[in-house]
């Protein structure tokens, strides 16, 4: 099957365009809505929250997680805050700026139409979770309050202390437990997904592994909805949580859905710096830290002074130094490649020299350390927990992590991938940011789609299917695919090999990083083309999977989702090898400005890489949408 990319963008004028979409849309009156079934997959910020308005328009809805309870997804790890449009410091803040602020974050690489639709939708979330009682933070007089993040000048983020996700999580997983209790959502938990079922071309429902017993089955649907977040786990220290894959999409990829700029991966400036090799992981550290820390690295790379004991004048504050009217909320990328420069200079901090300070001792000074503690207190008792040290003393040491992924599944203006009826939500698709993602814009996109985008899209797509059947979980392409499945668990139990999925995850994920991570070149590029499927052969005949496949067994299931990682990786890579420029968070090497910063090419890659499956993961078929800006223009990103 050869895939076609079509963004649908409605015509007229950019601010016009979401409400002329919603204006003619095809429409399901409220009694036929309950002829239909929706899975959505995924009960994380877009996820839940997509499921409980489907469900509360009268869809009958099916979702799926693989976790014990919705509360665990990924979501509930977010720290700093949710982005909107609102305005209430009167700041200069609007919809337009936090579309431009966006567009310009994502080194002009992200579809104009979206991005508009997601900064006018953005002022609904606010009041939404308000009413769901999301304790947001608040002024004296009881207004919301807001702070600034990175790539702003202005302050639009909403927050929770340092606990938004959470928060944000619950309220939507109030709203899912409510549409459960009601009979309009059937939660299936701890069921993994395994495979996505397509008839003449079109989505018709899924297959699933039950985590518990290893029991393989399927489900149908008029439609499917994937919210599985995003796949930074390729790189194996990463500060996702541990279970966070890319399986889902990848296995959407496989059935005919375009996965669009893979190397599109946000590396995120302030994470606890690695302790050791033997580490499993990262943990983040919120960027609205930097509102009130200051970022710096002794002058003199041969200084192992405490930092108490380094003068101001011995200090360099590159940030501030480099990018004055921004300072200390440089965007992410920007952040990111300052700090990997100073390390790479010789000098970082810390027992390993591989960290900078973010320093809190200014904010102390003129705050007070119980205003400090009210703003951030249990982001200083998570670092105090990890590292063993007092960060209300002595400065905190942070270097850049693989975060977020821009990267995901293509879709449409309505969110529909390239497979008829699979609609893709949250960090799974690549819309929305381009090629580096803005603080707290990833919680402002996951409800933007659930609650306020797909809702009115979903439409569009089942009016047509109205009285008309679709094919049961009987029919032979569902058989077909439990088979396959079945039949690739047990050939991971069959290798009886010697390496466990974590070794050869860990060392799949160091090559990623390697060579496809912070910087990025041509030569490091081909050469991980050639160490990825060594290893993924090696992997092929030397995997051990200890246990049974009909018992909970997380060995067998990291060892599928290891593999998709692997095939994953390498598309990262062709990907990373095909743009021949530098943006964002994707920084080749041989394209650079004198300074040292990003060169894009709007000549050549002003486009979206949409990667089509061809059945051998080193020959991916590369199409292209061209982004064609009808109000920003291009300009050469400056934060000085």
């Amino acid at each position: 099957m050869s895939i076609t990319l079509d963004s649908k963008i409605p015509a007229g004028p950019l601010e016009d365009k979401w409400d002329e979409f919603k204006a003619h849309e095809k429409l399901v009156n409220p009694a036929n809505k309950r002829k239909f079934k929706i899975i959505v997959v995924g009960t994380g910020l877009a996820g839940a929250s997509a499921a409980a308005t489907l469900a509360e328009l009268g869809y009958q809805v099916d979702a799926f997680t693989f976790h014990d309870s919705p509360r665990r997804a990924h979501s509930i790890a977010a720290q700093g805050g949710i982005n909107a449009a609102k305005n209430y410091k009167g700041d200069g803040d609007s919809v337009f700026r936090l579309f431009y602020d966006t567009v310009k974050g994502g080194d002009f690489r992200a579809r104009e139409a979206n991005v508009h639709r997601l900064a006018q939708v953005s002022v609904n979330i606010i009041d939404q979770m308000v009413a769901q009682g999301v304790p947001f933070a608040r002024e004296y007089g009881g207004l919301l309050d807001n702070r600034s993040f990175g790539g702003a000048q202005v302050s639009r983020t909403f927050y929770a202390r340092g606990q938004t996700g959470q928060q944000l999580l619950l309220g939507a997983y109030q709203q899912l437990a409510r549409q459960i209790g009601q009979g309009g959502v059937k939660l299936y938990n701890r069921m993994e997904l395994v495979d996505i079922v397509t008839v003449d071309g079109r989505a018709a429902g899924i297959v699933v592994r039950d985590l518990m017993t290893g029991e393989i089955s399927s489900h149908s649907a008029h439609a499917v909805v994937l919210a599985t977040g995003g796949y930074g786990n390729a790189f194996f220290l990463s500060t996702n949580a541990m279970a966070c894959n890319v399986t889902a999409a990848w296995r959407a990829h496989r059935k005919g859905a375009a996965f669009a700029n893979p190397c599109y991966t946000q590396i995120h400036p302030t994470c606890i710096p690695q302790a050791d090799d033997f580490q499993s992981k990262l943990t983040l550290m919120s960027e609205s830290l930097r509102n009130d820390g200051r970022v710096w690295v002794p002058k003199n790379p041969d200084d192992t002074r405490a930092a108490a004991d380094i003068p101001e004048g011995e200090r360099d504050y590159y940030l501030e130094r480099i990018y004055p009217s921004f300072g200390n909320l440089a965007p992410r990328d920007i952040a990111s490649r300052a700090a990997k420069r100073a390390v790479d200079n010789g000098q970082g901090v810390g027992p390993l020299k591989n960290g900078v300070y973010l320093d809190f001792a200014d904010a102390i000074s003129r705050l007070g350390q119980q205003t400090v503690k009210e703003r951030y207190g249990n982001l200083f008792d998570m670092y105090e927990r990890i590292t063993g040290e007092n960060p209300y003393e002595v400065p905190m040491r942070i270097y850049p992590a693989s975060h977020y992924t821009m990267g995901g599944l293509w879709v449409d203006y309505e969110l529909m991938t390239t497979v008829p009826g699979l609609y893709c939500a949250g960090e799974a698709n690549f819309s929305d940011h381009g090629a580096n993602r803005l603080g707290a814009s990833a919680l402002m996109q996951g409800l933007s789609d659930g609650y306020f985008v797909l809702p009115y899209t979903i439409s569009n797509y089942l009016a047509d299917w109205l009285n008309k059947p679709i094919p049961g979980t009987d029919h032979e392409a569902f058989k077909v695919a439990e088979q396959q499945a079945s039949d690739r668990f047990r050939q991971y139990l069959s290798i009886g090999g010697t390496r466990s999925p974590d070794y050869f995850h860990r060392e799949l994920g160091k090559i990623i990083w390697d060579y496809c991570g912070m910087e990025r070149t041509e030569q490091g590029l081909e050469k991980a083309l050639s160490e990825i499927p060594a290893l993924y052969d090696e992997f092929q005949k030397d995997l051990r999977v200890t246990g049974t496949g009909d018992s909970l067994n997380q060995t067998l299931e990291k060892a599928g989702r290891v593999e998709d990682f692997f095939e994953l990786g390498m598309l990262m890579c062709r990907d990373a090898l095909v743009r021949e420029e530098s943006c964002g968070g994707h920084f080749r090497a041989e394209h650079q400005t004198e300074e040292g910063e990003a060169l894009r090419n709007d000549d050549d890659f002003a486009h979206v890489t949409a990667w089509e499956w061809s059945g051998d993961p080193m020959a991916p078929v590369e199409h292209r949408e061209e982004l064609e800006y009808e109000v920003v223009q291009f300009q050469t990103r400056s934060y000085k």
